[in-house]
């Protein structure tokens, strides 16, 4: 494998699945994708394998990613890392669902099955922390094994160094510890040196928290299933396979919070 697309290559996920490629040597060419725009398909031209990430506004697959995919496959892509959810081989519900079932009908794929990021603190959540000094989910007491997207990198470096042993396999990746939204926002006060508190809001309440925040309904539609389904105990498993592939204990919440103090600041709202 030679050169890797990496799509989103400028968010929180990308910019460290290009770091762990470099890290490794192995080579990437960049194009500017636009999944609802099949003219820049064409920038996938020279690329051997490819990462493929669903941006949370585009809910309808089959009629962006699905398409790429198999544009990628006819211009040579010969291996697709897919950044999935936990859990989305059995959640219809969820875009990511069709994706997978897609890359399965051939060879060629490697799929990673996160559970929620540590980095949904500085990203998803950043706004309500660094201005109410809350986290607000609908998650009530639900247990979630965060993972840090540093780690999921790792693999998805690891698939395009080595992808013969990595072929048609899926992987669910979780952090070390299980631990609830009280306990993430009291690790997050410690790490802050101030105070965050949890805001355990109902479905309803969430919903209109993000409308009122600017955000589409198709992406409020799948935030609220994931955040929901945490209450039934979606995200509590901590799963041994990502300490197996990395071959040392995968990075826990606390540690994210020590390295990304800086990422709630409050001269950087």
């Amino acid at each position: 494998m030679t050169r890797v697309l990496v799509t989103g290559s400028t968010g929180n996920v990308g910019r460290e699945v290009v770091r762990a490629l470099r890290s490794r040597g192995i080579e990437r060419t960049e194009a500017k994708i636009d999944f609802r725009d099949r003219r820049t398909f064409a920038g996938v031209e020279g690329a051997d394998a490819l990462f493929l990430l669903r941006p949370p506004a585009i809910a309808d697959v089959k009629a962006t990613l699905l398409p790429f995919v198999d544009e990628a496959r006819r211009r040579g892509v010969r291996h697709v890392v897919f950044l999935s959810v936990a859990g989305a081989e059995k959640n219809a519900l969820v875009p990511h669902h069709a994706v997978e079932r897609h890359l399965m009908a051939g060879d060629g794929w490697t799929i990673l099955r996160p559970g929620f990021f540590a980095q949904n603190f500085g990203d998803a959540y950043r706004r309500d922390i660094v201005d109410d000094a809350r986290v607000i989910v609908p998650a009530e007491r639900g247990l979630v094994a965060f993972v840090d997207v540093r780690d999921v990198a790792e693999i998805a470096a690891q698939a395009f160094a080595s992808p013969a042993e990595h072929d048609r396999r899926a992987y669910t990746l979780t952090g070390p510890e299980a631990i609830d939204f009280e306990t993430a926002a009291a690790l997050l006060s410690e790490a802050l040196g101030r105070s965050i508190r949890y805001d355990r809001a109902s479905i309803l309440r969430y919903v209109l928290h993000l409308r009122a925040r600017g955000m589409p309904w198709a992406q409020i539609a799948v935030q609220t299933i994931l955040h929901a389904g945490l209450r039934l105990g979606q995200a509590e498993r901590v799963d041994p396979t990502l300490e197996r592939l990395l071959d040392r204990r995968p990075r826990t919440l606390r540690e994210y919070f020590a390295d990304h103090r800086d990422t709630w600041a409050l001269t950087a709202r």
